[in-house]
């Protein structure tokens, strides 16, 4: 991850290429961190999926676990 002032930020805003994310001083210490849309969609959908299988093993340990043929039956 690359850093850079908030003043280079400001300067360099139109010509940004983020390959990867960006973090932003200010005043010597890291305040911000600037990524391209698709990193940060990329990012979201992980969480949503992490959420989502912690979710489902909170919800095994409660109720059980299912076999193979119970999550695959055609009901």
């Amino acid at each position: 991850m690359n850093t850079e002032t908030i003043t280079y930020l400001k300067e360099n805003a139109n010509q940004l290429e983020l390959d990867e994310a960006l973090t932003v001083t200010k005043n010597g210490k890291p305040s911000f961190v600037v990524q391209s849309y698709q990193s940060y969609q990329d990012m979201q959908d992980n969480l949503a999926l992490l959420k989502t299988i912690n979710l489902s093993e909170k919800s095994a340990s409660k109720n059980g676990f299912l076999s193979l043929d119970q999550a695959f039956a055609d009901e």
